[in-house]
């Protein structure tokens, strides 16, 4: 089952999930006014940083494009969050009065692509929480006052039962038969900006590239002579568990629960919610996906870290994924075949692989 393309038209992960393992020289700074040589860029935009790489082209040629991406970021930024007032904070607020609210062309393929990944996940991928969220406030992982929601208040928004399936679009108008839904579109939003970000390098005719987004990524080309070598965060130890050779088009993604977390009575809460329990989910540490979309990409690895080691198959399946690599909570590396050619571990013991059938 195909995931219909994301269109171009008019997301939080402070700490790297990935670094890119360049083994070249910097940029060769006596070339850059021809088209050799690499330029990189840095905006602080979504909650994370995003670095932007580009290679082959003039500096001039950098110089406009890493321009126009930092506004038009930012430009998707306002819109897109739930927490500020933005287009994205106007809807909710119609959908909790019931009445119907007009959504703008930047935000409407991304609802609509959205409802369509939360059937295709089982539910797992549930963009409708923002008032689960909100109760969590993993925004302040780093408090020392920080501990879990009160239980009831928990209760309360699952039986309510928020999702995706309650939202109605009407050409551009959007309505809800449940106030209880609340849109956050950070596990979709990031991937989705990372492709729009990226067709413009492409219309631009640059070539070799890769965009970064708190380690969550897309490359098109190569690094000079060779593919780009992308590295996976080890989920429990500092530097790298793997390795992989991302191909041109190809986006890496990868959700954890190192990301954004606090401890509490000796329990580790992360920011990665399961919409059935109302609490992080279990079982898991990380997930890895490759996709050559990366809104898919990005809402594949949060359903398929709630999934777990005993449906994220399934639910990869379904979602359209064919490269899955998952740690458990026990170090157990779960891979499909496909991802298994593809990935290069440092130090890690092929006892600890659970190889699934292919996808």
């Amino acid at each position: 089952m195909n995931i219909p393309p994301l269109r171009p038209g008019p997301r939080n992960k402070p700490l790297a999930v990935f670094c890119l393992l360049l083994l070249t020289g910097c940029c060769l700074l006596t070339a850059c006014a021809s088209r050799t040589g690499e330029h990189k860029h840095t905006i602080f935009v979504f909650g994370t940083l995003i670095d932007i790489t580009l290679y082959n082209v003039t500096e001039t040629e950098a110089d406009s494009t890493f321009e126009y991406l930092e506004r038009t970021f930012h430009a998707w930024h306002a819109s897109w969050t739930p927490w500020e007032e933005s287009d994205l904070s106007r809807i909710n607020e119609s959908i909790q009065s019931g009445t119907s609210a007009p959504v703008p062309g930047n935000l409407l393929p991304m609802i609509r692509v959205s409802k369509t990944l939360y059937e295709r996940s089982d539910g797992l991928f549930n963009p409708a929480i923002g008032n689960l969220i909100n109760l969590w406030q993993m925004h302040r992982h780093d408090e020392p006052d920080i501990k879990p929601p009160d239980a009831a208040a928990v209760a309360r928004v699952l039986e309510q039962d928020p999702k995706m399936s309650d939202i109605e679009i009407d050409g551009s108008v959007l309505r809800s038969n449940n106030p209880a839904v609340q849109l956050s579109l950070g596990a979709f939003a990031k991937g989705y900006a990372i492709d729009l970000a990226m067709a413009y390098v492409r219309s631009r005719n640059i070539n070799d590239a890769v965009i970064n987004a708190g380690g969550d990524l897309r490359v098109i080309g190569q690094h000079g002579e060779r593919r780009w070598r992308i590295g996976i965060r080890h989920p429990r130890e500092d530097g790298v568990i793997a390795w992989l050779e991302a191909e041109s088009g190809e986006s890496v993604f990868s959700s954890g629960d190192y990301e954004r977390f606090f401890m509490h009575n000796g329990q580790r809460y992360h920011h990665i919610l399961d919409p059935r329990t109302g609490y992080p989910a279990q079982k898991t540490a990380s997930v890895t996906v490759i996709h050559d979309d990366a809104g898919v990409a990005d809402a594949a690895a949060t359903a398929l870290f709630v999934a777990g080691p005993d449906r994220w198959h399934e639910i990869a399946r379904s979602m359209g994924v064919k490269y899955v690599m998952l740690i458990d909570s026990s170090g157990r590396i779960h891979m499909n075949p496909a991802m298994k050619k593809r990935i290069n571990l440092i130090n890690s013991q092929t006892s600890h692989i659970v190889l699934s059938q292919p996808l």
